[in-house]
């Protein structure tokens, strides 16, 4: 309820600026980030050619909300297709850095996510899951990292899949309002 609050203070706030600023203005943040749900499968987008995982999916419709731009998984694939070097699911920095670059974005959101589940509950309807997810804010403009940000999130439900996908969400919510106050520390662009 605490992450719910600060989320929605962060958003009146960001909203508040959004009406200063014209689309050139917001900044633009491109997601690399590998998620492993509790199926086992790693999910990298610039090596598999999927769609955003559903963290980065989560953080990029919050983000948006929040008046940045998130850079679309088909644009970004345009280039990794050109350049194999991008094809690895441990991307260097200085590899995201480059892509960052070429895509124009003024940030790169870059790490991990996992989903673990824990025992059935005795008597709810469902099993416990935990997402972790550990980023660097990386500045394109010098390669500096702003923050090394840690979110968390959880859920209970039946489904594995959809378990770990829930407790992914609500620990995109708790990642974009880090990540959205670091960009305002740093004057946005």
């Amino acid at each position: 309820m605490k992450r719910l609050v600060i989320f929605f203070l962060v958003f009146i706030f960001i909203a508040g600026l959004s009406f200063a600023r014209g689309p050139e203005d917001k900044p633009k943040i491109l997601l690399l980030i590998s998620e492993k749900n509790t199926n086992g499968e790693l999910i990298n987008w610039w090596v598999d050619e999927t769609e955003f995982s559903a963290i980065e999916a989560n953080l990029s419709k919050l983000l948006i909300n929040l008046n940045c731009q998130a850079i679309e998984v088909k644009t970004a694939l345009n280039i990794v297709k050109k350049d194999r070097s991008f094809k690895t699911a441990n991307l260097a920095g200085n590899e995201a850095l480059r892509l960052g670059r070429a895509l124009r974005a003024d940030y790169v959101v870059k790490g991990a996510a996992f989903v673990s589940a824990g025992s059935n509950i005795y008597s709810a309807s469902g099993r416990p899951f935990f997402a972790n997810a550990a980023v660097k804010l990386i500045r394109i403009k010098d390669g500096q990292v702003i923050a090394d940000l840690d979110a968390i999130g959880s859920s209970v439900n039946m489904d594995t899949a959809t378990g770990g996908k829930e407790a992914l969400s609500n620990a995109a919510v708790d990642l974009a309002a880090k990540i959205i106050s670091n960009i305002t520390k740093e004057g946005g662009k």
